[in-house]
């Protein structure tokens, strides 16, 4: 992350952000379903409490975007890292249902409100003229970010416990704080409603958010029965599933980056992304292989597809609308993403839990390689 110049100086600054509060919620995300079994949730309640951190972003990711188009981004950075650390220290400290879920409604209000800015943030800097370069490093650090997150819970939990990992991690952001004031500033002006209603509409970016609420889908699995089924099928210890997760999402982390090694080109972009979609699917459903190595394995293969489609997804957002309306119209799309996470935690929890583990995994593993073949006839009919 070292550079010169003050816009270079501003990307390191988003990167060192994303990474920190990446590390957070993917601990965060993936662990907590551990959390909640060991204090006696069940798994409906586990799907609910997920599916309320994808709920909130549908309502309040527009409203974050037109906010970074009209007034400010570096504000809501700042009010949001400090909300996530208030609710990642509080989450320590409930034990039922209904406060749980309340936590989780803000906790996906304030996530998804740094990933709308920190995104908008990088959208709108016009410095780097490599859109793969640009976009990959982005990914990658934010990816890195997450695979680092397990890791360092697991050891926390295996030494101490639950609400001490969550302590660690609400005072880690509260120390990126100063970082924020470093930031681009941004001129900002008035795009109105109908701007977005019809950057909305267009067809390429109908057919383009069909296919990520499809991607959508599946974080709603990884939310939700991910750990649980690590833990229940190869009775691996917090700490162990931890490495599993963290190993296999360093994949994720590289193979992003590795789009920024890519010379621009709009047809090879389209292919990559229609192969990742493939990758990331069919190493979904293989990874319930009941041997370890083997299902390890295909996480990796799952995982090299998602890092790839994350930096292209990004770069593909960033080719459907113009800088002074992505702000609100990118968040659009993030919705859509969310509403995806809604749906699958809701529906992947409660096959998983009343079905069997496995299933989620298979399903949605299936759902993603015939969005693959949905993906080429979306490129066929529109451009991007």
């Amino acid at each position: 992350m070292v550079g010169f110049g003050p816009a270079v100086a501003s990307r390191n600054y988003v990167h060192l952000i994303n990474f920190s509060r990446k590390m957070a919620i993917t601990a965060i995300f993936f662990l907590i379903p551990l959390h909640f079994l060991k204090i006696g949730f069940h798994g409906w309640q586990i799907g609910a409490v997920s599916s309320l951190y994808a709920f909130a972003p549908f309502f309040f990711s527009f409203p974050t975007g037109w906010a970074n188009d009209r007034f400010s981004i570096k504000v809501i950075i700042h009010a949001a890292l400090a909300l996530q650390s208030l609710l990642l220290f509080s989450l320590g400290r409930v034990h039922h249902f209904l406060p749980a879920a309340l936590v989780f409604l803000f906790l996906g209000i304030a996530n998804n409100a740094l990933d709308v800015s920190t995104n908008n943030l990088y959208y709108k800097d016009e410095t780097e003229l490599n859109p793969n370069k640009k976009y990959s490093r982005l990914v990658f650090w934010s990816s890195l970010g997450a695979a680092v997150g397990p890791l360092l819970a697991g050891l926390i939990v295996a030494r101490s416990d639950f609400p001490t990992m969550f302590t660690v991690f609400a005072a880690g952001l509260l120390l990126l704080q100063p970082f924020v004031r470093s930031l681009n500033h941004i001129r900002f002006g008035l795009v109105p409603l109908r701007i977005y209603k019809s950057n909305l509409l267009r067809k390429n970016t109908i057919l383009f958010s069909i296919m990520i609420f499809v991607f959508g889908l599946l974080w709603g699995v990884e939310g939700t029965v991910y750990s649980p089924f690590l833990k229940r099928y190869f009775s691996l210890s917090t700490f162990s599933l931890s490495l599993y997760i963290t190993l296999s999402l360093l994949a994720l982390a590289f193979s992003s980056l590795l789009v920024g090694f890519i010379k621009f080109d709009i047809r090879v972009n389209k292919r990559l992304f229609l192969l990742s979609m493939v990758l990331s699917g069919g190493g979904l459903a293989l990874m319930v292989n009941p041997v370890l190595p083997l299902s390890f394995l295909f996480r990796v293969v799952h995982e090299i597809g998602d890092g790839l489609l994350g930096a292209l997804i990004i770069l593909f957002i960033s080719r459907l609308f113009e800088r002074e309306s992505i702000g609100g119209s990118s968040a659009m799309l993030l919705t859509v993403m969310t509403f995806g996470h809604m749906v699958g935690a809701l529906a992947f929890s409660t096959l998983g839990f009343h079905f069997g583990l496995t299933y989620p995994f298979i399903v949605a593993g299936l759902l993603l390689v015939a969005n693959a073949l949905f993906g080429q006839y979306c490129f066929k009919q529109a451009e991007y």
